[in-house]
């Protein structure tokens, strides 16, 4: 339905498209702005840095189609619309992300996906079998890991209800972090999101066996192959805070 409301503006749409492709483009806009000043960023030259971006962008713009609309949910649990999707036979979960579904989104991945195959031409890589398989893996991975970090938040909505920004700090925030090398955040930080909060295995730790360069925190090479596995763990941590959320809605008592 929301696609078929899109699409019935034609030209509004397109323009939309273009405009976001802009909007998010002014983010590798201000690396390259970086680039004119210096010839490298923590020890990684554009192509490589352009290679992280790629990678985080496009995973995350996967996941905000796919999954997007659930930072809207704690609209829903204030108001107690929420009501409406429970009575429904259809999973709630399901019916949150295709709630308002933005087909716009889909800007946010072309442009990630253009600065990748940029990215792809430009960097001076070894290619090996395991090396291209490693990059779609990864892409998917990626979009699975940032999907379980909206779906926690959403659950988290549960209980905060007004929890939207929260979110987008861990989503928006961990994607725009992921632009960057691990070697320009001190060691707590890449802890942090490499043990707490896994958005590493989105780009940095896998990008540092494509690249040939040293791995976050030392970790041994046989993690630039955990992305899918990290992302099953993130999706059953993501499935019971869910489930746990959902249980505790009480509607809105009025």
């Amino acid at each position: 339905m929301w696609i078929r409301s899109t699409m019935a503006y034609r030209l509004s749409f397109a323009m939309t498209l273009v405009s976001g492709l802009l909007v998010t483009g002014l983010d590798f806009v201000a690396i390259l702005l970086m680039f004119s000043r210096v010839d490298a960023l923590g020890g990684y030259s554009l192509p490589e840095v352009a290679f992280l971006y790629g990678l985080s962008a496009t995973s995350f713009g996967i996941a905000d189609l796919v999954i997007g609309s659930a930072g809207r949910l704690g609209s829903r649990v204030r108001d107690g619309t929420l009501d409406t999707l429970l009575v429904r036979p259809a999973p709630v979960l399901a019916q949150v992300a295709a709630d308002r579904f933005a087909l716009r989104r889909v800007s946010r991945i072309t442009q990630g996906a253009l600065v990748l195959a940029y990215a792809l031409a430009a960097t001076d890589v070894d290619w090996t079998v395991d090396k291209v398989l490693l990059v779609p893996v990864t892409l998917v991975s990626g979009a699975v890991i940032f999907g379980a970090v909206l779906v926690a938040g959403a659950a988290f909505q549960f209980v905060a209800q007004d929890a939207a920004e929260v979110q987008s700090a861990f989503t928006y925030g961990g994607q725009t972090l992921l632009q960057y090398p691990p070697t320009v955040f001190g060691k707590e930080l890449v802890r942090a999101v490499t043990f707490v909060f896994p958005l590493a295995f989105v780009n940095w730790v896998p990008a540092a066996y494509v690249l040939g360069r040293p791995y976050p925190l030392d970790l041994p090479q046989w993690t630039a192959y955990a992305p899918p596995l990290v992302a099953v763990a993130c999706c059953a941590l993501a499935g019971l805070a869910w489930r746990a959320g959902l249980r505790s809605y009480r509607s809105t008592g009025s």
